[in-house]
């Protein structure tokens, strides 16, 4: 049978521009076809201009907080235009050095643009409007065409110009009170960015929590940081209805609790409800490539349902990360062409949400590791505790580490705190290669630092046993004369 490629990809996004890159180097021929632009929701609608606008809104409240510092500053003017004009050159930047076609072409790689379907398991039709249909036919085949925001079925929605997170960096004019659908992610952090701006800002969430993926205890806290701030969350509640008179949007939700209905009215509206795969246009029925309701069926080696095709990022439905995409994407690739036994890690999958506080996850939840009847020991260090955030005034947070007593096995770990992000990835580390807290705890790390607080918090291992009978035998047979240690105080600094 003769082929074109050796590999074809579609979509251009995190997942697709890795299984590309992959495939290039292992010596495949290869092509990428892109709809939009390379870079996919990552460069364009996610992580970069979100991070952005974050950071302009974090030296906005920087200034508003300079008194603490002994530092005398007038409240920050908001040059919105500016800070978009940011926003859009941060992402040019990022995508001339990291996501361009000539960076893709110069490995060899042939970026073709258009829609791309199947028209068998083999060959894919690429779409563009103005121009003719192009048919290119591949050994292998990688589906990597990511997501796009869920638009919840409510009433009157689809009457009043929305924004998703597809649109919002688009805007020109920074709304005076934005109203948001959805808690999570997107949600929170998009609201303590216009909170920041300026922007009066009031969330709504079915939940009776934000971030309800993370620990209750950290989100509460968080939950009150951020009404501190000015946000306004009204969660526990059902959006009913969506409207817009005289030039403004109108919200009506009811409250779950009482079943008592309200209305709130704001200038510009966010839906940030979720996301969904994109398999509509790819035509997978004619060949046979299995879905469910959160995308392609895929193995832990990235397959589909056919084993010549390999599916990779959020439209293969597990965790909808960046980081997760390019670690699927180089498994799904070497897997492919190299036909070794790879497989995904989904356990160690670590998340942050970038408010500020940072909100950090890797591993088990305690309420999974409760839910699976498996024994575990808490392990809590407070930020309050660890100097560097002493010296920066940014003590609000703990580390929490679920671990077997026993030999300090870490079955996961919570962290809500400045660089949270960072944090934990020494834990992600530790337990993808069986690092113990007890190792972690051994471990030098520098000082002061943010990271000093992760052995610290391990620290809390060794605390644990050194019980007074330990101790007492030591003084028994040493004649050491000190008090028994109080092992009751959970964040003891050893």
């Amino acid at each position: 049978m003769n082929f074109d490629y050796d590999v074809i990809v579609i979509g251009g996004g995190a997942a697709g521009l890795t299984a590309a890159g992959v495939s290039a180097s292992l010596g495949a021929k290869t092509a990428m076809v892109e709809e939009k632009k390379l870079g996919g929701d990552c460069t364009w609608y996610g992580c970069i201009p979100s991070k952005t606008l974050l950071k302009s809104a974090k030296v906005a409240q920087t200034v508003r907080e300079a008194g603490k510092y002994g530092i005398t500053a007038d409240n920050p003017t908001i040059d919105f235009k500016a800070v978009m004009k940011r926003v859009h050159t941060v992402q040019q930047n990022v995508y001339h050095e990291a996501d361009a076609p000539e960076i893709y072409e110069k490995m060899g790689i042939t970026v073709v643009e258009g829609q791309g379907s199947f028209s068998d398991e083999h060959t894919v039709i690429i779409t563009k409007e103005g121009m003719n249909p192009q048919t290119l036919r591949a050994k292998n085949i990688v589906i990597a065409t990511g997501s796009r925001p869920v638009i919840p079925p409510i009433e009157g929605l689809e009457t009043v110009p929305y924004l998703t997170n597809e649109t919002i960096f688009s805007i020109e004019k920074q709304p005076k009170k934005l109203l948001v659908i959805g808690a999570g992610p997107i949600g929170t952090e998009m609201g303590q960015a216009f909170t920041r701006l300026g922007s009066d800002v009031t969330v709504f969430d079915f939940n009776d929590r934000i971030l309800p993926k993370d620990h209750p205890e950290l989100t509460a806290i968080l939950h009150d940081m951020l009404t501190g701030e000015g946000i306004t969350f009204k969660l526990n509640t059902t959006v009913k209805k969506v409207e817009k008179k005289n030039g403004s949007i109108i919200v009506t939700a009811e409250d779950k609790k009482n079943g008592n209905s309200f209305s709130v009215e704001g200038d510009a509206l966010l839906v940030a409800s979720g996301r969904q795969a994109n398999i509509e246009t790819l035509n997978l029925e004619a060949i046979g490539v299995d879905t469910h309701k959160r995308g392609i069926v895929v193995n832990e080696s990235c397959q589909t349902s056919r084993h010549h095709i390999y599916a990779c990022g959020d439209v293969a439905g597990g965790p909808q990360f960046t980081h997760m995409a390019e670690h699927m994407a180089k498994v799904a690739a070497s897997k492919m062409l190299t036909h070794l036994p790879m497989r995904t890690d989904d356990r160690h999958v670590p998340w942050c949400t970038y408010t500020e506080p940072e909100m950090a996850h890797v591993g088990e939840t305690e309420e999974a590791l409760q839910s699976k009847h498996v024994g575990y020991e808490l392990y809590r260090f407070p930020f309050s505790k660890i100097d560097r955030a002493i010296t920066e005034s940014e003590t609000k947070g703990w580390i929490r580490i679920y671990a077997a007593g026993f030999d300090g096995k870490i079955f996961g770990v919570d962290i809500l705190g400045v660089h949270a992000g960072d944090l934990i990835s020494e834990f992600a580390l530790a337990m993808r290669n069986g690092i113990t807290l007890r190792q972690m705890s051994d471990t030098i790390h520098p000082y002061p630092s943010y990271a000093l607080g992760n052995r610290r918090a391990a620290d809390q291992w060794y605390v644990r046993k050194q019980s007074g009978t330990l101790v007492g035998l030591l003084q028994f047979f040493f004649g050491y004369q000190g008090k028994l240690p109080d092992t009751s105080d959970p964040e003891r600094i050893v």
